[in-house]
C-alpha cells in the first residue's frame, strides 16, 4: 500500500477506531481504580498489535511462517477488524441521527420538538450497549470458526433421471472440491475427510478444482494421504481458477507454465484422471454414460477462462446420461443450460459458501449470494441439475462458520 490508497486507508482505519474506543470506553465507565485502567490498557496493547499487523501485511503474505501462527494472526487481525466495523458503523449512524435532530431542532422550538427527539439519550446508550455487543459477537464466533476448519460434513442427496441407463441406477458419486493444500497444517485432520470418504464405498470419485492456492508444492506433504482415494469406476479430476498461478509473481512466464506442468504431473501421481477439455466414457456392466471435464470457465469477468465446452463436449452426444465437471458454478448459467441442454448433472465448487453463512431449515444465507447466483447445494432449471460443493478445504479466513467443510455423496436413482 502506497500513496494516497494508503493514505485514505489510515484515514478509514482511524475513524473506525476512534468510534471502537468510543464505546469500550464507555463500556468500562463504572469500573473502580485500578481495573479500568488495566481494561483500557489492555485495549490499548490489542489495539497496538493489530495496527502493528495492518503495516506488516506485506511480510505475512509472503513470510515463510509457520502456517499455524500465520492463521493465528489471520484470525485475530480479520476477528478484530470486523468486529470495530460493526461498532463503527452503528455509533456512526447514531451520530447521523443525532445531528438530523438538531438539524430539525434549529427549526423547532423546544415546546414543539417531537417526543422522539428529546429522547436522543437513550437511544445512544441503547446502540452504544448493542454495538458492543454484536461486535464482541463477531470477534468471538470469527474466532471460533478456527475450530470448524477440518470438521467435514456429509451431504447426501438422491437425484432421480429417467434416461439414466439401468446399470448405473443406485450408482455413488464421492464429489470434493476447492482442497486448497496450501492452507493445510494439519496432515492428521484431513486425512480423517479421506476416511470419510472411503467410508461410503463410492462408486465414483470426481473432484472439481482448486488443488492448491498457487503452487503445485502446495501438495508435497498430502500426496500420499490423498492417493488414497480410490473407487471402482475411477477418480477423475478437473482444474479450478487457483490451480494455474494466476494469484502470485512468478519470476517469468516459463516458471508458471512449468509449475502447472508439475501440477498436472500431481494429479497422475494421486491416481487421478485430469480431464483438461476432453470427456471419457465411464462403462459398467455394457452400459456407457459420458463424463465431461472442463479447464476452469467463468461467467464472472472476475476471473479467467482458459476451458472450452464446445471442445470437451465433441463426441458426447452419444451417451444418452452426461455429467459435467466445471469448477465455477456461474459457467453454469452463462453457457451451460442455454447451449448443452443434454448436459444432465453439472458440478461446480469454487464459491466455498464463503465459509460464512448460515444454513438452518428455515434460512439458507451468506454473503457470496450477492455474488454468486449459484452458491452452495442442489439447483434445477428444467430438466438440468447444478450442485454447487461448499469444499473441502479452506482459503484466505482459516475457520468455517455456519458452512462446514463438504464431501458430497450423490446416489443416481
Amino acid at each position: 500500500m502506497q500513496g494516497l490508497g494508503f493514505v485514505m486507508t489510515i484515514l478509514v482505519v482511524l475513524l473506525i477506531e476512534y468510534y471502537a474506543f468510543t464505546a469500550f470506553k464507555f463500556a468500562v465507565r463504572s469500573m473502580k481504580f485500578p481495573f479500568r485502567q488495566l481494561a483500557l490498557g489492555f485495549y490499548g496493547l490489542l489495539t497496538v498489535i493489530w495496527f502493528a499487523m495492518l503495516l506488516s501485511l506485506d511480510y505475512f503474505r509472503t513470510a515463510d511462517l509457520d502456517k499455524g501462527l500465520r492463521n493465528v494472526v489471520i484470525v485475530y487481525f480479520m476477528g478484530l477488524l470486523l468486529s470495530k466495523i460493526i461498532i463503527a458503523i452503528f455509533l456512526l449512524l447514531d451520530d447521523g441521527r443525532r445531528l438530523a435532530y438538531y438539524l430539525i431542532g434549529l427549526f423547532y422550538s423546544k415546546e414543539s420538538t417531537p417526543l422522539s427527539v428529546q429522547s436522543g439519550m437513550s437511544r445512544s446508550e441503547f446502540l452504544t450497549k448493542f454495538a458492543l455487543l454484536f461486535g464482541g459477537t463477531v470477534f468471538a464466533t470469527v474466532m471460533y470458526g478456527m475450530s470448524n476448519r477440518y470438521n467435514y460434513h456429509l451431504k447426501k442427496i438422491k437425484l432421480t433421471f429417467a434416461h439414466l441407463p439401468k446399470a448405473f441406477k443406485g450408482l455413488k458419486i464421492v464429489q470434493i472440491s476447492d482442497i486448497h493444500s496450501g492452507s493445510f497444517n494439519d496432515v492428521a485432520a484431513v486425512q480423517k475427510g479421506v476416511d470419510m470418504i472411503l467410508a461410503e464405498k463410492p462408486d465414483l470419485i470426481l473432484f472439481t478444482g482448486d488443488l492448491v492456492n498457487n503452487k503445485s508444492d502446495e501438495m508435497h506433504d498430502y500426496i500420499s494421504v490423498f492417493s488414497k482415494l480410490k473407487a471402482p469406476l475411477g477418480v477423475y479430476s478437473i482444474l479450478g481458477n487457483h490451480d494455474y498461478g494466476d494469484y502470485v509473481h512468478w519470476e517469468s512466464h516459463d516458471a508458471k507454465h512449468q509449475n502447472l506442468k508439475a501440477l498436472k504431473h500431481v494429479h497422475a501421481k494421486l491416481g487421478w484422471r485430469l480431464l483438461l477439455d476432453e470427456h471419457v466414457a465411464i462403462e459398467k456392466d455394457g452400459e456407457q454414460f459420458g463424463l465431461i471435464g472442463v479447464e476452469n470457465i467463468s461467467g464472472s469477468q472476475g476471473f479467467r477462462s482458459y476451458g472450452n465446452l464446445r471442445n470437451a463436449y465433441h463426441g458426447a452426444h452419444q451417451y444418452p446420461f452426461k455429467i459435467l465437471m466445471s469448477h465455477d458454478p456461474s459457467h453454469w448459467d452463462s453457457e451451460t443450460i442455454h447451449a448443452f441442454k443434454d448436459i444432465d448433472l453439472t458440478l461446480s465448487g469454487h464459491t466455498h459458501g464463503m465459509q460464512f453463512g448460515v444454513e438452518i431449515p428455515w434460512l439458507k444465507w451468506s454473503p457470496v449470494q450477492y455474488v454468486y447466483k449459484r452458491w452452495a447445494g442442489l439447483y434445477q432449471k428444467g430438466h438440468q441439475y447444478l450442485y454447487v460443493n461448499r469444499g473441502y478445504g479452506f482459503l484466505g479466513y482459516p475457520g468455517r462458520v455456519g458452512i462446514l467443510p463438504e464431501i458430497t455423496v450423490i446416489e443416481l436413482v
